[in-house]
């Protein structure tokens, strides 16, 4: 097909746009690279001297960045730096991420080794997080949903407590000091222990609980005091302990210290990490999503995560997502090496994890 005069104007538009698209494209993935690596704003000169286009050029194409949010001035600077918009435009379309390197890999695949429990493990892939990237690392425990029970066991101790002792997942043991309503004797104990290993071992924590509830909301009135006993006594033992401390392990929150505006901002999200809150609402979050999450900036939705980027992982047991993992650190990081490292700690944990419970 012979194209006329008119069209040939039109595809040139379109390739003159399309020419200009991919420059402003590359100016402003050179613009932020600069400014990742040296944190001082980039002068239209400097881009100027790595391609083939004038100053001028690189100053309109700034203009342009900047009317569309991309770059801002920072006071009088002639420099331009990307703004938390532009670097969600870099990160989702631009970036180019780096593999992480052999000396970190081998650490992280000597460290997470299946032979840990799953507490330590989720400490040291915190602590790995921090190291490796300078920044705070956070670790969530499997949540209880993803445990099986394998064992029960209730002792009795004084002012009408029991100490209930589970098993799970063959060789995790996890105490749990329950209050009731009256003092039961150990013969008592052992029989409604006797009744739950028999009947709900192998079960989630999670399942249990659900499946107490509901038993004890049909047969209250059939059951015979053994069963009543096991229940009451269970339903205390398997619930939720939204108080309960190592809800997550956070490493290397000090790290943050030069990344916040003021002592106030710092001592504000270290109270937060303290406090679970919002650093728990992001990484449940991420157990809603597959990959690599990021929150930049206002992203997160929590004020005091302003100055900051918190990068994110779901870990999964056993096909299953059990956990998640992050770090959190300054708007200006390294995204190209920060983004491998938080994906390959979650894959190599979920998979200790995983072989330490086959």
């Amino acid at each position: 097909m012979t194209m006329t005069t008119s069209g040939k104007r039109e595809a040139g538009r379109r390739g003159g746009d399309d020419r200009s698209e991919e420059r402003a494209h590359t100016l402003f993935k050179m613009l932020v690279e600069q400014y990742l690596e040296d944190g001082a704003p980039v002068p239209s000169k400097t881009l100027a001297s790595h391609v083939e286009v004038s100053s001028a050029t690189v100053r309109n194409v700034m203009a342009e960045l900047e009317a569309r949010g991309f770059v801002r001035s920072p006071h009088t600077s002639a420099g331009k730096v990307p703004t938390n918009r532009g670097l969600r435009f870099f990160v989702d379309s631009l970036i180019s991420v780096r593999p992480l390197d052999v000396q970190n890999m081998r650490r992280l695949q000597a460290e997470l080794h299946p032979d840990r429990a799953p507490e330590d493990l989720v400490a040291t892939a915190s602590r790995l997080l921090s190291h490796i990237t300078m920044m705070a690392g956070v670790v969530t425990l499997p949540k209880p949903e993803r445990v099986a029970l394998r064992q029960v066991e209730f002792l009795q101790l004084s002012g009408g407590r029991v100490l209930a002792i589970l098993v799970v997942n063959e060789r995790e043991v996890q105490n749990r000091v329950i209050h009731t309503d009256r003092e039961y004797s150990e013969a008592e104990l052992q029989q409604a222990a006797n009744f739950l290993n028999e009947r709900y071992s192998g079960r989630a924590l999670g399942e249990i609980r659900a499946k107490l509830v509901e038993d004890m909301e049909a047969d209250k009135k059939r059951l015979d005091r053994l069963m009543q006993t096991a229940l009451d006594i269970a339903r205390k033992a398997f619930a939720d302990d939204d108080g309960e401390p190592e809800r997550y392990v956070v490493s290397g929150a000090p790290n943050l210290a030069d990344v916040l505006p003021d002592a106030a901002a710092m001592r504000e999200l270290f109270d937060e990490f303290a406090h679970k809150g919002a650093i728990v609402h992001l990484l449940d979050r991420c157990l809603e999503s597959d990959g690599i999450q990021l929150f930049i900036g206002e992203e997160s939705g929590y004020r005091l995560f302003d100055a900051c980027t918190v990068v994110t992982a779901p870990y999964a047991v056993n096909k299953e997502v059990a956990g998640a993992l992050g770090v959190v650190g300054p708007t200006r990081m390294a995204y190209q090496r920060v983004i491998p490292i938080v994906d390959v700690t979650a894959r190599l944990l979920g998979a200790a994890m995983s072989m330490g419970r086959a």
